[in-house]
């Protein structure tokens, strides 16, 4: 018992000499190595700096953003768009050839669907001889002319000689040689002759009605065959569809042996050298922006190592929401903002274009210079128009075979 209660005291004395100890050693290391800094204050010298750090971050922000950031607004909700060409036939009738497909390119008035010509050659026909028959009638109505006008002379000649002989017998009378009947005989014929002269005249006056002031080529019949003609031509023509531009075929959905009606798509031509970018800018964007800043653009299948340079064209009426199918309705209760996008119309340099071609429906990466707002954002945009004369060579071909007809038969009818 005694060694039980001696070795518990050995124990607490040396437990209170290693405090004493580390009490100690506390109280002797400042003194040893000099005053140090505490944990607080090196807690504060640390908050010190990161507010040096933050107050210089945001110092050199503030000036980035006065200097440069704020004349430059950026999207990357854009697409490229462009102009689908749609192939539509003029009139019915039934597909024998497609002579393209999707993906390939085509010319300007490069064949690239025909339809059956049989009906419209047939018609072709047909008017093509009406117009023979009118001119060959109508050149009869030139040739008249002299007819009656010699017509007229003979009947001038009747009626001289009648008088002639009226006079002569008047003379005579007085001498008995000539009966009264004779004289009256005679005074009947001059009547007779003065009255086929009238109706010879009248003859010669209406066929001149129906040539005065006009050629064959100009009468009135025959400019109406040749419309006929006209009319039968353009649809034997239309039967071949020509590319009203130059450009790839998309959306091709006619097939061989289908019957078509006017106005039915047949497949898409996209020109790719006229595309644009349709970037979509927030409202609160639009403050600086006008019509006429420059714009850099990058495109997400070339990356950024390829830079597009353009400029702004012209903003939408309207925003997206605007000409949604469905319009959002914000007279209800349960309305809450939302920030809406206008889009803005830029059109790219076309060289540019040229050496990377863009796809329609691609994105892009805009970022619009307002250093120069001194523009307006309406009223100052270019008008566009585009057009094709693909068509125009019918109309031409069409008269040049009216002008054949007129003088084979023109010939034909004077040869005779």
């Amino acid at each position: 018992m005694s060694d039980t209660i001696t070795s518990d005291r050995e124990r607490a004395d040396s437990i209170g000499d290693d405090r004493v100890r580390r009490a100690g050693g506390d109280e002797a290391r400042p003194a040893a190595g000099g005053a140090g800094p505490t944990p607080s204050s090196r807690r504060k010298h640390m908050l010190v700096l990161l507010a040096l750090v933050v107050a210089a971050a945001g110092a050199v922000y503030g000036a980035y953003y006065y200097s440069y950031a704020r004349f430059y607004e950026s999207t990357d909700d854009a697409y490229v768009s462009g102009n689908l060409v749609q192939l539509t036939p003029q009139v019915s009738g039934t597909v024998v050839a497609v002579d393209a497909d999707d993906t390939q390119i085509v010319k300007a008035g490069q064949a690239v669907v025909a339809l059956d010509p049989a009906d419209s050659e047939i018609a072709l026909a047909n008017a093509k001889a009406a117009l023979g028959e009118t001119v060959r009638r109508v050149s009869s109505l030139y040739v008249n002319n002299d007819f009656y006008a010699a017509n007229v002379a003979q009947r001038e000649s009747d009626l001289a000689r009648a008088v002639d002989d009226l006079r002569r017998r008047q003379a005579v009378a007085s001498t008995g040689a000539v009966s009264a009947e004779d004289i009256a005989h005679a005074r009947d014929t001059v009547n007779a002759a003065r009255a086929a002269l009238d109706a010879a005249r009248r003859q010669a006056e209406a066929n001149r009605a129906l040539t005065a002031r006009t050629t064959v080529e100009t009468h009135p019949d025959v400019q109406a065959a040749a419309a006929k003609v006209r009319d039968a031509y353009l649809a034997y023509a239309r039967d071949t569809l020509p590319a009203p531009v130059t450009g790839y075929v998309a959306r091709r959905s006619v097939q061989v042996g289908q019957r078509v009606a006017p106005g039915t798509p047949l497949m898409a031509i996209v020109p790719l050298d006229g595309v644009w970018v349709d970037a979509n800018f927030k409202e609160v964007q639009l403050k600086r922006m006008r019509i006429g800043q420059p714009v850099t653009l990058t495109a997400d299948v070339y990356g950024s190592s390829v830079t597009y340079h353009g400029r702004i064209e012209g903003f939408s009426a309207g925003t997206g929401s605007a000409f949604a199918t469905l319009p959002a309705q914000n007279a209800t209760g349960n309305w809450i903002k939302v920030v809406q996008r206008l889009p803005v119309r830029i059109r790219i340099d076309p060289s540019e274009l040229a050496a990377h071609p863009l796809r329609i429906g691609l994105s892009m990466q805009v970022d619009a210079d307002t250093h120069d707002d001194s523009g307006t954002q309406l009223g100052a945009a270019s008008n566009t128009s585009y057009r094709t004369d693909v068509f125009e060579q019918y109309g031409a071909q069409a008269d040049v075979e009216i002008a054949r007809i007129v003088r084979q038969n023109e010939a034909a009818h004077h040869g005779a």
